[in-house]
């Protein structure tokens, strides 16, 4: 019911506004073919497709009309080009199982492909057995909400994205679901965009990834049980705020990779059962606040290059390492963050421990130097050489210390 009501509302919105007509598509209807009825639309109409199957190659849409799938509206691509392709703008896509588009190595094939248009709409639309699943590229102003995007990949050559964007700014990214496809959303060159509220799970490489995208929100996601969770690279002002990074494990996995990101925020996420929480490679000028560690191999890996970053009031709980540095250097703080492997007292009652904390254990810098020393992560060797590098340190950050540990864990 509530399908139905949004369908006659969109049809009755766009009547009202643009005094448009409405052609309906079916197997008795005077008009049989989608493609029939995209051809004779004007600009402004709306072509509602009732409950079947209908074959869709490479149905062009070049002027700005509304495409409604009533319930069990299936477009058939055919496994040979893309299904749809959105080449206006204004254009509405509603409500469809699109499937079959065709798989290429040298052409993107998309269930649903844009190019060059603004303010384009696609809501509510089941994608499945296609190359990639959303597709645009060079676009303005569009709105991808509500979709489920699935695929059937094992490996990264298997399957192309399940959202991607390529070139464009002011998109909005909002309450979809992809499983089983490379990566699940994928943005490059994209620019003041939202993606929020967004479920990315058991994608072949990452929940989401995206390079050269600047001013760009994350907000809400959940990214779980992909190869890796997140991958964020050469982009400055970036904000990903109150996401859950999830059961991203593998020998080269992590809830969240920052490399070369300058000027970012990430505040108020979680980071639970990943092999590393975040891997911060080559990033300067990043606030780290309110987030949670819990469960992870490593909560926090830092590599080279990374400089004036600020880790403050989040909660470290239940890593086997809290944080990883591969450097003696530190130009990076932490300070009033919870430590559950924290041992110190508050005699004051302040909230804070009096005793500074150390975060960097020696056998973390053991590990990294040579990974196969991890099976003696519960020995009693480790338990001393941890103690001798905090008494006087000589491998690790002297200077890395937080020192207003807090003694309670920030909800």
């Amino acid at each position: 019911m509530r399908r139905e009501r949004c369908i006659m509302l969109i049809i009755l919105f766009t009547s009202l506004v643009s005094r448009a007509s409405v052609t309906s598509v079916c197997g008795d209807c005077a008009i049989t073919s989608v493609a029939e009825a995209v051809r004779h639309a004007r600009a402004k109409d709306t072509v509602r497709v009732q409950r079947g199957t209908y074959v869709c190659k490479n149905l062009t849409i070049d002027k700005p009309i509304t495409l409604i799938g009533d319930s069990g509206a299936i477009l058939d691509g055919a496994n040979e080009s893309y299904v749809l392709r959105l080449l206006a703008d204004s254009i509405v896509v509603y409500g469809f199982t699109i499937t079959n588009s065709g798989r290429s190595y040298t052409k993107d094939f998309a269930a649903i492909y844009a190019y060059n248009t603004s303010g384009i709409w696609i809501e509510n639309n089941q994608v499945s057995q296609s190359f990639f699943g959303i597709l645009i590229e060079k676009s303005t102003g569009g709105t991808i909400l509500g979709n489920k995007v699935t695929g059937t990949a094992t490996q990264e050559d298997q399957s192309g994205n399940g959202i991607h964007l390529w070139n464009c700014d002011h998109m909005q990214i909002e309450s979809n679901e992809v499983k089983g496809m490379r990566d699940g959303i994928y943005l490059e060159f994209v620019d003041e965009s939202y993606v929020t509220d967004n479920k990315t799970h058991f994608n072949v490489r990452y929940g989401l990834h995206f390079m050269f995208s600047n001013h760009d929100e994350y907000r809400g996601n959940t990214f779980q049980h992909n190869g890796a969770g997140v991958a964020v690279m050469f982009s400055k002002w970036i904000r990903m705020e109150q996401n859950r990074f999830m059961d991203n494990w593998g020998t080269a996995s992590y809830g969240l990779l920052l490399k070369e990101i300058y000027d970012g925020e990430v505040q108020n996420n979680t980071f639970q059962e990943n092999t590393i929480g975040v891997y911060v490679d080559g990033s300067a000028r990043v606030t780290y606040s309110g987030n949670t560690f819990k469960q992870n191999g490593w909560a926090v890996k830092v590599s080279g290059g990374c400089y004036a970053n600020a880790f403050t009031a989040n909660n470290f709980i239940g890593n086997s390492f809290d944080v990883s540095y591969n450097s003696k250097m530190n130009d990076n703080t932490f300070n009033g963050n919870f430590w559950s492997a924290y041992s110190g007292y508050d005699l004051d009652k302040d909230g804070s421990g009096d005793v500074p904390y150390r975060p960097v254990k020696l056998f973390s810098y053991v590990v990294n130097r040579t990974p196969e020393t991890i099976v003696l992560l519960r020995s009693l060797f480790v338990d001393i050489i941890n103690f001798s590098e905090k008494v006087s340190p000589a491998f690790t950050p002297a200077d890395l210390v937080d020192q207003t540990p807090s003694m309670r864990i920030f909800r």
